[in-house]
């Protein structure tokens, strides 16, 4: 078979049996976009390329080699698109937040018109865990990285985000979730569970970030401040690699398998779609959940607007309390006793 026909059969398939949704493309000249999460060969990637495809200026971020994910995305972007530029980030340290916004408004300015939490981790895909994995700090990893730093990082950028929507007419928090929130409950978000689940534990995070979703979206929206939050779709991408470490069979059988989950799930172009949605259709800025470029009802749990305060208070006093610490160089959150369940902070 030549290349142009398996192209073609590749094409009618994923056309008529994948059925993705795509985006509308948009004018995006003159917008001021953070993607977080943009290594290659994920979705933050896909994302961050194709808003600057349609004209934005993106800051990527990523933990390692920043500068080579944007230098790929800038080679491969049209004549007359934006530019994507890079920083490191580790949402596991509020250091690195913190000089992530200082280094922003250093080469970016103050304006801000879209900001995408696409950063997360799933590890421990097996459940071989019996015990959490703390970060330096002490606290859960999905916990600290995938719902405490992005709140953390949406609470420094919110004043950019609010003044720009003040003088631009509008402005968008967009967060990547999953539809895996539901395996958390609230009970889960305010106490520490008995016992361990590492699935459990990506819930409760992404749940977390389900509620900080509609509560900016409750508090901001009269401000021209939108918020709303996504189910990606299953996805091919490398954030299953990570969650394999420490099963070096499954991961050769794994990739031996590729092509087979490759037919069968999103690649990360199109598991970019409702991101991309989200982030520039007009009709998204009613704020909600999203799946498949539409909306669609989020688990039962994420509608209680009672926990959604307590948790946004709780975290916020987290927030301000690690920013402290890192500034002063003093100690930790986890020897200062700040931990899920107690009565000023949720870990």
């Amino acid at each position: 078979m030549s290349e142009t026909a398996a192209e073609a059969r590749r094409s009618w398939w994923r056309r008529t049996v994948i059925r993705a949704p795509f985006a509308t493309p948009r004018d995006l000249r003159g917008q001021q976009i953070i993607v977080t999460g943009a290594s290659p060969g994920s979705i933050g990637f896909a994302t961050a390329g194709t808003l600057a495809a349609w004209g934005a200026s993106v800051m990527i971020t990523a933990r390692h080699a920043p500068q080579e994910a944007a230098d790929s995305l800038n080679r491969g972007l049209p004549e007359g698109g934006g530019q994507v530029r890079a920083a490191a980030l580790d949402l596991s340290q509020a250091e690195s937040v913190a000089a992530f916004v200082a280094q922003y408004i250093e080469r970016q300015g103050s304006r801000l018109d879209v900001l995408i939490n696409n950063a997360g981790i799933h590890l421990d895909l097996l459940s071989q865990w019996k015990q959490p994995h703390l970060t330096a700090d002490g606290h859960e990893l999905h916990w600290r990285i995938n719902y405490l730093g992005t709140f953390d990082l949406t609470q420094m950028l919110l004043p950019m985000l609010l003044d720009s929507a003040a003088r631009h007419g509008a402005a968008r928090v967009v967060t990547v979730v999953s539809q895996l929130h539901d395996k958390g409950n609230n009970a889960g978000l305010l106490t520490v569970p008995e016992t361990y689940d590492s699935w459990v534990a990506y819930g409760l995070s992404k749940l977390g970030l389900v509620h900080m979703s509609f509560e900016l979206q409750r508090r901001y929206a009269a401000r021209g401040l939108s918020s709303c939050c996504l189910h990606p779709g299953a996805v091919y991408s490398q954030i299953a690699d990570r969650g394999l470490e420490g099963a070096p069979r499954l991961a050769r059988l794994r990739k031996a398998l590729a092509p087979l989950e490759q037919a069968f799930m999103l690649n990360t172009q199109e598991g970019a779609q409702t991101t991309l949605h989200c982030a520039t259709a007009p009709c998204a800025r009613a704020g909600g959940y999203f799946r498949r470029c539409q909306p669609a009802a989020a688990s039962p749990a994420a509608a209680d607007t009672a926990v959604a305060a307590q948790l946004w208070e709780q975290t916020l006093a987290w927030t301000r309390t690690a920013r402290c610490g890192a500034r002063s160089g003093g100690p930790s959150v986890r020897s200062q006793g700040l931990r899920r369940g107690d009565a000023v902070a949720v870990p």
